[in-house]
Parts: structure tokens; C-alpha cells; sequence
């Protein structure tokens, strides 16, 4: 940018010179002008024989190179100049929107770490995150990156998240608490136990999501590529027409007259309005999205989010917290704790949110010796063997299934039963809290013209309809299995209009085929499992619902930013492609109609930039 700038200022001081200061002799004015055009436009005539060489003849280069020297041909030397001159001055805007633009989410881009100070045989050694292992323990000091993903063994610290999430708030962790790659330790020394190998970490994934962002296109981009491949030679053929037929035909016609009409057909017929200033607005509506922890996957998901009709969202750990609590146990024939003991064995070996809970109501050591199976059944609990007693625990169904006598309870949550060897002892009552933007985010989205909202929960009916009514959604389906949400977002992809699309809202592993077949897969990224965030098109950093109104008024803005430029492009450019024809405008006019309308189209693309949480 700043050697461009460099030879935009001396060319057009050499310009103006050339314009202003009549030399004696014509030969300095024009040996100026030329001087002055091999300082800005010889790149763009190497660039056109170049690809002329490759076949590729027909681009906005072979368009300037062919008018300017054609402009010197009739004597037309200022025209020639100014022509190169404003286009390179609008290549310098399309240089310095990009470069905006990719600085948006220059942050993302800073959190891929450098080094892992990791903890080998009581060693501390500087290594590359990719050769650190699961398992291994890795020192962070205050001022580093996280370089891998894992949990806090030792210490305590504040971290940094706004990289990954968009939050400035800084965020408290402790000992046994989970962190992830890509944040900034602020303040304490700590240790952490790694997780997951680089590859497979939060921050490799996010910098792979925003690196292969631009390879997604949209239609409206798709639309203007195809667009540009048949316009350019169709505008070139009839500029060969009009500089030459006239002549032939009209009586008196003036060759130099016809070919200089063509020439400024030609300056006008250049689409590079359209073809930098809508992938910009895409580019730009992305790199905004990702300041505010929202990741789009590609500019197509970008564009479908602004058609969006029906939002299906999953309960647990999207709408509610996913955080459960035991509220409730009520045993019979034994006492509370022996009835939790029972259910925290069993449910020992689940890394399920309700599994979880009970284990941490329990709050004891658990001898893994006493426990000799466990198997978990999709939808319906889990059945253990402990101490030679067969314990089932789960839901009404797995108790009906297995033919046990159990007490019906209505109270407001999940609830898990529990059998020992066939006979009913009690039932353990698990509340999960709705988060406290999810009741905005139904009613914000209803005043962004969405026409249905749906909840999809594996949870009891009176427990979804609580939530549900509470929220403002428009329907609730429970006590559906995983298969039962893919059957009902498929009958829901039909509800849709022609041009609407349908977008799910989840964040567990059994998200992951319903955020694949759905329109738009959006996936909980904070709390998110991985094969929720792999199989999403829009990745929300924090696991804020709200930051689904956020997406689709960026979506809109974008779109509504293209239609202006496509329109507005169009419109400008037949209208003096017109009057070049009719020899009406001059060469000025065709500048202003190329480049004008190029740097007026990217300053309205920068506006997408402006992201409000």
C-alpha cells in the first residue's frame, strides 16, 4: 500500500504538472503524460499481457490497458493518465478495505500460540504446542497464551477471553476448572493437564474456520463471478463494433470519434465495483462477526442467515445453562445418602451434565472396585452392576421397559428413578436454570421477522413446556431420543418457504446430525462438545443465545449492503455506457463511472465492518 500511494503521488504531481504548465514544446507535456503512466500503469499492462500469455484475456487489466493505450493512439494523452491513474487510486481503497477488514480479525488470528512450557520430569522445556501430548502437564506464566487445551491443576489465575469470545470481561478460574487454547493468562502462575493434542484443540479449529471462511461462497458472489466471465467480452466485442461499424456505415462518421466512444465504453464497462465490493461486504461481515465471538464458516451460511424463517433450538445447555443441580432425593427402604451413593456410582463413568451433578451432590471418593459394568442407554439412563446388584437409573421409560413399579413425581426438573435387582427405592429430582439472556433472545428474534421458534428437548414434556412457556417459544417437542430430533427437523425443513431456511441452535454430541442436515447448524462453541462445532456452520464463542440476533443482523446488513452496491453499480454504469455510445460522456465520465463507483461501493462495504454487540 505504501509503494502504491508512493507512485500515485509522484505520477500525479508529474499530472498536474503536465496539465497546468504549457511547455513551448508539446513533446515535454506529453513525454510527462507517459512518464507519468509508466509510473502507475505499467504493473497493469504486465499484468494483462501475462494473462493474455495464460489465456485469461478478458479482466479489468486488459480493459485499462486497451483504452489508455488506445486514448494515446488519438492523442488523447491527459484521458490516458487520469484513466490509470483514478483506477490505481481505486485499487489503493480496495487495498486499504481488505486491509481493514483482515485486521478485524487480526485478534483471532493472534491466538495461535507460540511455544508450551511443559512439565517433563520435573523440567520445564519451551517446545512446539504440536509435540505436546494428552496427558502432559503444562506450565502457563502470567502475559501467555494457553497453548493447548486441558484443566487447572495448580494454581489460579484471570484470563483474557476477548480473542476467543468477544467478552472483555476477564474471566476467574481455579483448580479442577476446564480452560481453553487461545486465551491470555493475566496474573497467576498456573499448571494445567492437557486434554487434547493441538490439532484437535479449540484454538487450531477456530484459526482453521476463519482461514477457510473465503472459500464458502456465497450465490451473491457466485452470481457476480459468473456475471464478470460473460460481461467483460460481451462489453469488449460491441466496443470493437462501435469503433468500427459506425464509420462504415455513417456518412461522414469519424473514425477517431467512434474509436474514442469505444474507448470510454470500455473504461466503463469495467465490473470491478461489483467484483471487489461484494466479496468485501462478505469479507467484512465475517471479520465483523468474529470480533464479537461469532465464527461463520463461509460466506454462503453469511448470506442463508438472512433468510431465515424457523430457529429450532435444542434445551439443555443452549437455552438452560446445562448446569444441574440435585434439588430433590426421595428414597424408600433406605435412607437420602445411601440412595445418592447408589446413583453417583452408577452414573460414575458418564460425562453427562446430569451424571455430573449427582457425582458432585454425592461429593465423596468412589471406589471404581465395587463398580463391575455400567452401560448407557441413549435416552433412557443407565444400568450398572455394583457389588453384585443390578441398579437401574434413568427415566419413566427405562423403568416401564423394564417392567418396575415406580412413583410418578410432577415436580419441575429431570428426574432420575432408581431400582436395585428390580425393586423401585426412590427418585432424585436435577434442576437446570435458564440463562439469562435466552427470554430476550425469543423476543428479539421474533422482531427480526423469524416466524417460528422451536424447542427439541430429550427431557420430560412438563419439563420442556415449563421452559418453553417461560421463554415465549412457539412449540416445544420432549422426550425425543436423537433420531426423534433428526425426524422432526426434516418434517420442519418442509415448512419453509422457497427461499427461507431453517436454522438449529445446539451444543451436544447428539446435536451434531441435526446441525449437519439443518440449513444453518449453529453450535454453543464455549461449553460446545466437538462434534457439534465440526458439523456447525456458525460457531457462537460464548454461550450466549443472544449472539444469534447478533449473526442475523449482520447477515441482513450484509445482504443489504451487496443489493445496494449490486444496484447502485449497475444502474451507473449502463447509464453512461449509454451515453459513451452516443458519444454524450467523455473519458472523465468513464472514470468516475469505474473507479467513482468502485471507491463509493467499497466505502459502503466498509460500513458491515461496524459490528454492535
Amino acid at each position: 500500500m505504501k509503494k502504491k500511494g508512493i507512485k500515485i503521488i509522484i505520477a500525479t504531481i508529474l499530472f498536474i504538472i503536465a496539465i497546468v504548465i504549457n511547455f513551448n514544446n508539446q513533446l515535454i507535456n506529453n513525454a510527462l503524460y507517459i512518464i507519468a503512466y509508466l509510473i502507475v500503469g505499467l504493473e497493469i499492462v504486465r499484468k494483462a499481457l501475462r494473462n493474455i500469455i495464460r489465456g485469461k484475456v478478458f479482466d479489468e487489466n486488459f480493459l485499462m490497458t486497451v483504452a489508455t493505450i488506445g486514448a494515446f493512439g488519438i492523442g488523447e494523452f491527459p484521458e490516458a493518465v487520469a484513466v490509470m491513474l483514478f483506477y490505481q487510486i481505486g485499487e489503493l481503497f480496495q487495498s486499504y478495505a481488505v486491509d481493514k477488514s483482515r485486521k478485524s480479525i487480526s485478534t483471532l488470528m493472534n491466538i495461535r500460540p507460540d511455544f508450551a512450557n511443559v512439565d517433563r520430569n520435573g523440567n520445564i522445556e519451551k517446545v512446539d504446542p504440536d509435540d505436546v501430548k494428552i496427558g502432559e502437564i503444562i506450565l502457563v506464566k502470567p502475559g501467555e497464551k494457553i497453548p493447548l487445551d486441558g484443566y487447572v491443576i495448580e494454581g489460579s489465575s484471570t484470563l483474557d477471553t476477548k480473542a476467543l469470545t468477544g467478552e472483555s470481561l476477564p474471566r476467574e478460574i481455579k483448580e479442577g476448572e476446564d480452560v481453553l487454547s487461545g486465551v491470555i493468562n493475566l496474573n497467576g502462575v498456573i499448571k494445567i493437564k492437557v486434554t487434547k493434542e493441538y490439532g484437535e484443540s479449540t484454538v487450531s479449529k477456530i484459526l482453521d474456520l476463519v482461514e477457510n471462511a473465503s472459500s464458502k461462497k456465497s450465490k451473491s458472489e457466485n452470481f457476480i463471478t459468473k456475471f464478470a466471465r460473460y460481461y467483460t467480452p460481451i462489453v469488449v466485442i460491441i466496443a470493437v463494433f462501435l469503433a468500427i461499424l459506425p464509420p462504415l456505415i455513417i456518412k461522414d462518421a469519424m473514425f477517431s470519434d467512434w474509436l474514442y466512444r469505444a474507448l470510454s465504453f470500455l473504461v466503463v464497462s469495467c465490473p470491478c465495483a461489483l467484483v471487489i465490493s461484494i466479496p468485501l461486504s462478505f469479507f467484512g461481515g465475517i471479520g465483523g462477526a468474529s470480533r464479537i465471538g461469532i465464527l461463520i464458516k463461509g460466506s454462503n451460511y453469511l448470506e442463508q442467515l438472512s433468510n431465515t424463517e424457523i430457529i429450532v433450538f435444542d434445551k439443555t445447555g443452549t437455552l438452560t445453562e446445562g448446569v444441574f443441580e440435585v434439588q430433590k432425593v426421595n428414597s424408600i427402604d433406605m435412607s437420602e445418602e445411601e440412595l445418592l451413593k447408589i446413583t453417583a456410582y452408577s452414573e460414575n463413568y458418564s460425562n453427562h451434565p446430569i451424571a455430573l451433578s449427582v457425582k458432585k451432590a454425592y461429593g465423596k471418593e468412589i471406589d471404581e472396585d465395587e463398580i463391575l459394568e455400567t452401560q448407557e442407554l441413549s435416552g433412557l439412563g443407565v444400568i450398572a452392576k455394583i457389588n453384585g446388584q443390578e441398579i437401574l437409573v434413568g427415566n419413566e421409560k427405562l423403568m416401564i421397559e423394564n417392567q418396575i413399579n415406580f412413583t410418578k413425581c410432577n415436580d419441575i426438573g429431570t428426574i432420575l428413578h432408581v431400582a436395585i435387582d428390580k425393586k423401585y427405592v426412590g427418585y432424585i429430582v436435577i434442576a437446570d436454570k435458564i440463562k439469562e439472556d435466552a427470554k430476550s433472545t425469543i423476543k428479539n428474534l421474533k422482531k427480526n421477522n423469524i416466524k417460528q421458534t422451536i424447542m427439541l428437548t430429550g427431557d420430560r414434556k412438563n419439563v420442556g413446556e415449563s421452559v418453553a412457556n417461560e421463554l415465549g417459544i412457539d412449540k416445544v417437542y420432549a422426550e425425543l431420543l436423537p433420531d426423534g430430533k433428526v425426524i422432526q427437523v426434516e418434517s420442519f425443513l418442509k415448512e419453509t418457504t422457497e427461499k427461507g431456511k431453517l436454522a438449529f441452535v445446539g451444543d451436544g454430541i447428539n446435536d451434531a446430525p441435526v446441525l449437519a442436515i439443518s440449513d444453518i447448524g449453529i453450535a454453543m462453541g464455549g461449553l460446545g462438545s466437538d462434534a457439534a462445532i465440526e458439523a456447525a456452520d456458525i460457531v457462537l464463542m460464548t454461550d450466549e443465545p443472544s449472539k444469534i440476533v447478533n449473526a442475523i443482523q449482520i447477515s441482513k446488513k450484509t445482504m443489504r449492503i451487496v443489493k445496494e452496491n449490486i444496484i447502485f453499480a449497475i444502474s451507473i454504469k449502463v447509464l453512461v455506457l449509454i451515453l459513451s455510445a452516443f458519444g454524450v460522456s467523455t473519458m472523465w465520465e468513464a472514470v468516475f463511472a469505474d473507479v467513482g463507483v468502485s471507491i463509493i461501493a467499497i466505502i459502503n462495504a466498509l460500513r458491515v465492518l461496524k459490528v454492535k454487540k
